[in-house]
């Protein structure tokens, strides 16, 4: 896989590709390259952003300086881009990033994240130069930097041979192994430790037993968040006070 990232901070991805499963994806020959959008900007005195058109508060990125950055990193019009590999702008109101959808990331050859920064992009950016927009929760952060990382490591960490092990990634949270559900408890040594007993069935060395404890474990887990989903949600008719 080829995964760009471009950014105003290009540093904070120095600690990122220093994680071992980041490592472990570039020796088997995945790339991970980070694009300075004032390297190419062509505005004056590295400028990117600008006031919002219709006023407010905060600095909007410029479409031209997303243009020139695409334009210099790949050699064609990011209209056209978009055709050929995943254009991907990190911004909170888009599609919420979830295991299907970074198993669909993992299967692409190239994959661009786009980091916005202030009050985000200018809408023309994700409306003509984007294939995807993600967002990795309902909140708002600084900038897409720790988005793009949140994209890259769950992405990375599913190549074969990342991770080392073959089966590390298989039964995990929200995994197609688990249905969908999130990851059964795990214990290690002591197996008791101020009378907290570990499950018997875990001793028991029968393997299939293990299975099915785990299985419904996980399934567990998904009805009490499910449970706890539908209790957070207002009541049909309820409406918050002005």
């Amino acid at each position: 896989m080829q995964l760009d990232v471009f950014t105003l901070f290009p540093q904070w991805f120095d600690w990122f590709r220093t994680q071992r499963h980041v490592e472990n994806a570039k020796r088997l020959g995945h790339t991970l390259d980070c694009v300075n959008y004032r390297d190419t900007t062509p505005l004056s005195g590295g400028q990117v952003d600008d006031t919002p058109f219709g006023g407010g508060a905060g600095m909007v990125l410029r479409v031209d300086v997303v243009e020139a950055a695409l334009r210099a990193r790949y050699g064609c019009d990011p209209v056209e881009l978009r055709e050929r590999r995943r254009v991907i702008v990190l911004t909170p109101g888009g599609r919420q990033l979830d295991d299907p959808l970074v198993d669909e990331l993992a299967a692409e050859p190239e994959v661009t994240l786009l980091c916005g920064r202030y009050e985000g992009f200018d809408e023309r950016i994700v409306e003509h130069f984007a294939s995807d927009a993600i967002s990795i929760g309902r909140y708002v952060l600084a900038g897409g930097e720790l988005a793009a990382m949140v994209v890259a490591d769950a992405v990375l960490r599913k190549l074969p041979g990342a991770l080392g092990h073959v089966d590390s990634a298989h039964e995990e949270s929200f995994s197609a192994a688990l249905e969908g559900a999130p990851e059964y408890p795990h214990y290690t040594r002591p197996a008791e430790y101020r009378g907290w007993r570990i499950p018997d069935v875990l001793l028991s060395g029968h393997h299939r037993r293990i299975h099915d404890w785990r299985l419904e474990q996980s399934r567990e887990r998904a009805r009490a968040a499910a449970s706890r989903d539908a209790a957070q949600r207002p009541a049909a008719g309820d409406r918050p006070e002005d």
